[in-house]
This record gives structure tokens, sequence and C-alpha cells, in this order.
């Protein structure tokens, strides 16, 4: 383990006089929202000092300070992460790069846009509409930053059609553990150009480098887009629909499912009862929500046609039309899941694994099944698209350690049987320090030790987000 040094007064004032003081945070003037992330069951940690530069210039400043004098250093974004990943678990310095929030340049001739790491997901894609652009990537949590989107390579929705974050990234600015400052990418669609450190940093998590500018690829925004609901009596008859639609040609933007448990739970809790439980006389018990886009409406509703021919021949009670605020209604109520759940319940854990889409019957199964037989409530959604399935362990009358024994059986089982299914540890949240053991498990030792080395030749020192990953 690296003997990491703390801070004296001497650094408070050298990162002061790089930042601004007023931009500086130590002791009781820490914000508690900075010692944890949005899965508190991992526990919490405090740093010693957080700071809020502003540029590229000041983050180099904090990096050579913190580099000279072996002070552990951890990146975060709006803190929006499930697996520990912006937490400081070895104390020492939090670099947050929420004022670093700037739009800074739309090139329209060769369609992407520069911005600055601490740039809100809602309010990229807002403001590229104004363009009529569109930014694809669309993961649930519309409030993180595309740096924070970036170092986990988050994925989303749109997936299936426009794939993940990875696919827009061109470029970036990057400091590096020493403080060097490192232009990696160009805004150009390809390159045979020597190993890609570009797209090595890009799911890294901040244990490589501090992204500190970003160059986005974007798209002519569709003009038209209509969603459709397939209302199944079980989970098994619902994924079992998934692969003829991918197979079909009909291009969907996304291919969601629900189970009935928590499209109960979210009516109940939001008030939006958009989804039906019965249909045609017949009870739901999971639901397939796919979407289409495009610019022609009467073109969208001819794929239509097909997708409620290939629906019916897999046992789907109807094909239901969401337009307007309908399609509006259903996609806010699918947005509430994991608030719904952590309202409901007082202890949870979450995987966000990702198996072969024929898979995703059997891996549910099992998992459900390891709920009984330890006596924690499962809940779960995702992306039946790519077989990326969010997947909650949950208790509202268990204390704490004994919650955290039967769910790390649970856990245990579940990614043991995920790998058995080839598939892998997290399809968009990230490793973290939350799920590192489940790596290393997954990857082998091989890959392992290959990883190890990328950090070691990246941040000789540890200093940047140690207990992460490797």
């Amino acid at each position: 383990m690296t003997q990491f040094s703390t801070i004296t007064p001497e650094i408070v004032q050298q990162i002061e006089l790089a930042v601004g003081a007023e931009n500086c945070f130590i002791g009781d003037s820490i914000n508690e929202d900075f010692t944890r992330d949005e899965m508190p069951i991992y526990g919490s940690s405090t740093p010693e000092l957080v700071c809020e530069p502003a540029s590229t210039e000041e983050v180099s400043a904090v990096m050579r300070i913190c580099s000279e004098a072996n002070i552990p250093v951890t990146v975060r974004g709006a803190g929006t992460g499930l697996v520990s990943g912006c937490v400081a678990i070895e104390g020492g310095v939090i670099i947050c790069m929420m004022r670093m929030n700037r739009i800074l340049e739309y090139d329209m001739k060769n369609l992407f846009v520069r911005v600055q790491p601490g740039v809100r997901l809602c309010d990229l894609a807002a403001d590229a509409l104004t363009h009529d652009l569109m930014y694809p990537p669309d993961p649930g949590e519309k409030t993180a930053s595309i740096g924070g989107n970036v170092s986990t390579n988050a994925g989303g929705m749109r997936a299936v059609k426009y794939g993940t974050t990875r696919d827009y990234v061109l470029a970036m600015t990057v400091v590096l553990p020493s403080g060097e400052v490192l232009e990696i990418g160009r805004p150009v669609t390809k390159t045979s150009t020597g190993y890609s450190l570009l797209h090595l940093m890009i799911g890294s998590e901040g244990t490589l480098g501090i992204i500190t500018e970003i160059t986005l690829k974007l798209i002519p925004n569709p003009q038209e887009s209509v969603s459709f609901l397939l209302p199944f009596a079980d989970i098994h008859a619902a994924i079992a629909s998934v692969p003829s639609i991918r197979l079909s040609g009909l291009d969907p933007q996304s291919i969601e499912f629900m189970e009935r448990d928590i499209v109960d739970s979210s009516a109940e809790h939001t008030g939006n009862h958009i989804i039906p439980t019965t249909v045609n006389g017949q009870e739901a018990g999971a639901y397939i929500l796919v979407t289409f886009d495009g610019n022609d409406v009467d073109e969208i509703y001819q794929r239509a046609e097909s997708l409620a021919e290939l629906a019916d021949e897999a046992g789907a009670f109807d094909t239901l039309v969401l337009e307007g605020p309908e399609k509006r209604k259903i996609w806010e109520l699918r947005g509430a899941f994991l608030s719904v759940i952590e309202a409901e319940e007082k202890l949870i854990d979450e995987m966000d694994v990702v198996v072969p889409v024929d898979a995703i019957p059997e891996f549910l199964g099992f998992v459900h099944e390891q709920g009984e037989v330890h006596g924690l409530r499962i809940r779960s959604f995702g992306h039946a698209g790519d077989g990326n399935l969010h997947i909650y362990c949950c208790s509202s009358s268990l204390e704490k350690d004994e919650f955290l024994a039967r769910d790390k059986q649970i856990m245990d089982a579940s990614y043991a049987k995920c790998a058995e299914l080839n598939g892998q540890v997290s399809g968009e949240h990230g490793i973290g320090a939350a799920k590192s053991a489940y790596l290393k498990q997954s990857v082998g030792d091989t890959a392992m030790g290959l990883m190890t080395g990328i950090k070691a030749a990246f941040d000789p020192k540890g200093i940047l987000n140690p207990g992460k990953i490797v």
C-alpha cells in the first residue's frame, strides 16, 4: 500500500494560491456531499481539502503541488456515481470539476462541440438541440457531468442504436498525475495512429489523468420519435422478443425492459399511472419499451406495423403507441425508477452487469432466487437491447451489518453467474472501489497485471484516485 503524506498548512496555502482561497474548502467548510456518492452503502470518507479549479492551468498547478508532496488526489464531477469512484477513500485532495462548466465551441461544418468536463449532460443535450443537433449518449442520470460520463464510458438507453459515450469522444485535454498537460485525439472521425491513448483514458474513472476539455461528435437531430409499449405475461416472454426486434432491421433507438414490481412502485410513488397493468383482459408481468426515431413519421409508423407483428408473434398482449404527452410521461416514469427504490428501501446495493441478451432471463431468475435464499428483495430494470441490467438488492428491515453480509453472498454468486454467462461486471457505471474485487475475478491475473502496469506508467506514485479499479 502506498504511503501518502498528509496536507500541511504550507500545501493548503499553495493550493489556495493556485485556484483562489474562495475556491478551497477544509475542515468543517467541506460539504458532506463530498464524502460520498449516490450509493452510500459503500461508506463515506472525508477529504482533507476540496478545491474547485476553473481551468486546465489551475488543475495542472494543483497536481504539481500534490505530486511533489505525495498527496492523494480524487477527481469528482457531479457526484452521481454508484461505485464510490469519486470518494476520497485515502483522504487528501478532491478536485471538483464542476466550476469548469462551459460549452466552448460548436463546429457546424464538422459537427462537433468542445466542452469543459463540468457541463451537465442535460445542459449539453438541450443546448445541442438549439442547433438542431443531437448528442446521442443518454445515461439515465441527466444531471451527471460530461467529464464523469467520459470517465465511466456511460451508456444509457440509446446505446442500441447510437452506441456509448466512447463512440462520441474525438479528443480531450488531460492533466497527468505529474501535472503535465497532454492533448490526445483530434476532431476527426477515424485514425490508425499508434496506441489509442484517447480510448484508454475513456472509462479509466479518473485513475490515469484528469480530463479538462472534451471534443464530442454530434449528429443531426432526428425530427420525430415515437415510443411503443409491449406488455407481456412475464419477463421470460418479454426478453424473448428482443432478439427478433434487433434482427428485424427496424433500427430501434432504444429497447428497455421493466418488471411489474418496479412499475407498480413507481406508479404509486409518482402518481404516474401511464403504464397499464391489465391489457386486453390479461395481467401484464413485464414490459418492453421500444423507441423509433427518424425524420419521417409515416416511415416510423411503417416500422411500427412490423414491430406489432413481431410483438404479436412473441406473445405481447398489444403494441401500445405513445406520442406527445404520453411518451413524455412514460419516460419520466422510467427515469424515476432508481429514485423510487431509494425512497422505498432503507438499504440498497446495485449491480449493473451486462450479459448476452438471450441470457437476461436466466440471469434475472438466478438473482431473484438468490434474493429468496438470502432474504433480500430484488428490484430490476434495464436495457434489454444491449443486455445491461440494473439490479438492486434491498431491505427495509435489516440492520446494516446483516444486510451487507447477505448482500455479499448474493453479489458473489451473481457475479460468478455473470462470468459463467460470458458477461461483464459493469455495463456503464464503472468499477470504482466497490467492484474492484469482482473485476479481478472476471478478467483474471494477466489482464489485471496489464491494467496495473498501465496505471503505473501514467501514475508512478499512485496518487490519482487511489484504491479504484486496480
